[in-house]
């Protein structure tokens, strides 16, 4: 359920936009003045805000201005018809999208849903891009975690650097001493049967047959690369 922040001093405007948004089956809270605009904002992050530029104890500019200093939720501004600075200075502060008044509430709808759209496809595609899926491989490299199956696998620190590397270059070969020398460093002061020591650990955990792996594959005299 999208939830909304409506902001503006006419209450009978505000009535009417939570009226019509609860409709369309959003959650809608409603603020009467600046302070109580930050407040709201504050305690909770919402899809959209709706705020108006007049606003009493603290005008809309101040108020988006202040928001941006802790959330990047969307918002957009309700400005004066005809006064193109207001839009100006809007967008300057931080807001998404303006909305001039009077408006029609099928546009109002209309811009909030667009927005919440935008921001939902943003969402997906940033979680897409920190989750690298492979088969029955999961890695979240920020949580740095592997799932096997839905199950996690408890990788050690070099383990987990060796897969990460592999997995995001798939089907690159890297030589034994590459692969040292990338994840252990050059000053580290081991041989190349490290990385086979490690090699053969990470199968034993991710392959369902160590002997017959299906992500982590030699290629003989050179050594080894990721393929899904």
């Amino acid at each position: 359920m999208a939830k909304v922040l409506v902001v503006d001093d006419e209450k009978i405007i505000v009535k009417g936009i939570k009226f019509s948004l609860e409709q369309e089956g959003m959650e809608v809270d409603c603020a009467y003045d600046g302070e109580e605009a930050l407040e709201y904002a504050k305690k909770q992050e919402y899809d959209v805000v709706l705020l108006d530029v007049m606003l009493p104890k603290l005008d809309g500019f101040g108020v988006c201005q202040q928001i941006r200093e802790f959330s990047d939720m969307p918002i957009i501004m309700i400005t004066a018809k005809n006064d193109d600075m207001d839009k100006i200075l809007g967008l300057d502060y931080g807001a998404d999208d303006y909305i001039t008044k009077p408006f029609n509430i099928l546009e109002v709808k209309a811009r909030i849903k667009a927005i919440i759209r935008r921001n939902s496809k943003k969402k997906t595609e940033e979680v897409n891009t920190n989750v690298i899926k492979v088969k029955n491989l999961v890695m979240e490299p920020e949580s740095r975690r592997v799932f096997i199956d839905d199950e996690e696998v408890n990788l050690t620190a070099k383990e987990f650097d060796l897969l990460e590397l592999l997995l995001k270059n798939p089907g690159k070969v890297y030589s034994r001493e590459k692969l040292l020398n990338i994840v252990w460093g050059y000053e580290y002061p081991g041989d190349v049967r490290t990385v086979d020591v490690h090699v053969r650990r990470l199968r034993e955990k991710i392959e369902a047959n160590a002997t017959a792996p299906q992500f982590v594959f030699t290629k003989w005299g050179v050594g080894y690369y990721f393929k899904g």
